[in-house]
């Protein structure tokens, strides 16, 4: 949102395709190398208990790595593209949604995993630049993290309800 209140938008959403084109292709790749060696069902299981702990750590409060990544200040010479690049990519790196992409493409095709993810992610990011400030403004933090808790719970029940059966 910071980055997007400042410098031009399609520099911006640029930036975050690219940052979360690389993250994704790193996580698709990393879990596709290991997953002749692993067993689909237990990456299955082990990403859905994962994502509930992600539901119970959203209930803290506790703010994630790449919150402050939204305050890094351009250098001067730098263009917006690489900046915003770099302190996304930075800022993804080990964090839930490499995870969920990971676990995601050991389940299924990695080539439709790592696009559906980076287009994902990227209206996601989107949406935060266009509409991040207006929401933030009417909408009580205490709600926004039930509901991502919650969502995070149902995707991680579903995910082990289905490796499961």
């Amino acid at each position: 949102m910071a980055f997007g209140a400042r410098h031009s938008t399609r520099s911006v959403v640029a930036g975050l395709a690219l940052a979360f084109a690389a993250t994704n292709l790193l996580s698709v790749v990393a879990v596709s190398l290991k997953k002749a060696a692993l067993p689909t069902r237990w990456i299955g299981i082990v990403g859905g208990l994962l994502f509930i702990g992600f539901a119970l750590w959203t209930l803290r409060g506790e703010p994630e790595a790449g919150d402050s990544a939204g305050e890094t200040v351009l250098v001067d010479g730098r263009s917006t593209l690489v900046t915003v690049s770099a302190a996304v990519f930075v800022a993804e790196l080990g964090d839930k949604t490499m995870l969920a992409t990971a676990t995601l493409a050991a389940n299924g095709n990695p080539v439709t995993t790592w696009a559906g993810a980076t287009l994902g992610m990227t209206l996601a990011g989107a949406l935060g630049v266009f509409f991040g400030r207006f929401l933030g403004a009417h909408l009580p933090e205490r709600v926004t993290r039930i509901g991502a808790a919650c969502l995070f719970a149902g995707f991680g029940a579903a995910l082990v309800v289905m490796s499961v059966w």
